[in-house]
């Protein structure tokens, strides 16, 4: 398995260079998985080389970080598990507020139940979830960085964070990774964001970067997606936008014939090959496309092929904001 460092120094960590994403084992994507299968999806990941795990205390809310802590118990000791705080959610019942909450209080709170749930004795790495615009990033880095002391925390990350607030908390905490959405369907981080990082020698971690599935080429206008699906309420998933956007998976599907691949592999390739400090956590709950996704490091695109690929992509006018209003305004981007 081919490997990457996110950030530098002491922040340094090493992961495999694609990661798993476990959000749609227990919410967002429709009905939970099932337990024990998706204890044995993330189990072969593992056997795959697979050693980042993301996961957050909102996915269930709870119920994932309970999964994957159970998953990984065996193998603790060889791989790396993500974490994340930042929404209202109550200890105790787990009932999740509209808002979030980053008051230092709050994720100490937070931090010993991700503890229990994940059933490890330090956190390897952290993410704030989302921005809190009650609290200075300057004390949320400082409580990450008391909890780091404390022996709690390993290292500090940013998830939808801008490029300002990403400079702010570094100065307090050095950040080992910031994470957003990025993909050939959506490349907003490449205006500010990712220069930011190279710059200051922070990891980045791409979330959705199969487009919440619309990149694997089995999506169009004529999907039904389940009640509990949060792609119900995306305005770039409606069937009006969807079949606007299909050049686009007509574009990666032509690449993907010539260089006998699949569609989410091209799209996972073109992602590793942006930079060397780029890890992609693509997420899913069936094996067989954890083992196409994992292909994606067998291909090697071009230099003259990424520009292709870029050229042709900016010709394509996109339809769809890739979050509900209200969703947007909780990120930086």
């Amino acid at each position: 398995m081919q490997k990457r460092i996110l950030g530098q120094g002491r922040c340094a960590l090493e992961v495999s260079a694609l990661g798993l994403g476990c959000m749609g084992m227990s919410s967002s994507y429709g009905p939970p998985g099932d337990k024990r299968e998706m204890i044995a999806l993330i189990r072969e990941a593992v056997d795959r080389g697979v050693t980042f795990f993301d996961t957050a205390e909102a996915y269930g809310p709870f119920a994932n970080e309970i999964v994957v802590g159970e998953a990984l118990a065996p193998f603790k000791d060889r791989v790396v598990i993500a974490t994340k705080f930042g929404f209202d959610i109550d200890p105790i019942t787990g009932l999740r507020g509209a808002g979030v909450n980053s008051r230092p209080e709050h994720i100490k709170s937070a931090v010993e139940g991700s503890l229990k749930r994940l059933g490890v004795e330090v956190i390897d790495l952290l993410y704030q979830h989302r921005v809190d615009p009650d609290t200075p990033i300057e004390d949320v880095a400082g409580a990450i960085k008391d909890l780091i002391g404390e022996g709690k925390v390993k290292r500090y990350g940013l998830s939808e964070a801008g490029a300002e607030t990403i400079r702010r908390a570094n100065a307090v905490q050095p950040l080992t990774a910031v994470q957003s959405e990025y993909s050939l369907w959506w490349r907003g981080p490449e205006n500010e964001i990712l220069p930011t990082l190279e710059e200051l020698g922070i990891g980045f971690v791409c979330f959705s970067p199969l487009g919440a599935g619309f990149l694997t080429g089995t999506i169009d206008e004529h999907t039904a997606f389940d009640k509990t699906d949060f792609r119900t309420v995306v305005p770039r998933f409606t069937p009006e936008a969807l079949k606007a956007n299909m050049a686009l998976v007509d574009l990666v599907r032509g690449v993907a014939t010539r260089k006998a691949a699949t569609p989410a592999q091209i799209a996972l390739a073109w992602l590793l090959a942006k930079k060397p400090w780029i890890v992609p956590i693509p997420g899913t709950t069936k094996p067989h496309r954890l083992r196409e996704n994992l292909g994606a490091m067998e291909l090697e695109l071009s230099v003259s092929e990424l520009h292709e690929i870029d050229t042709a992509v900016s010709k394509i006018p996109l339809q769809g904001a890739r979050l509900p209003e209200s969703a947007l305004k909780m990120t930086g981007l």
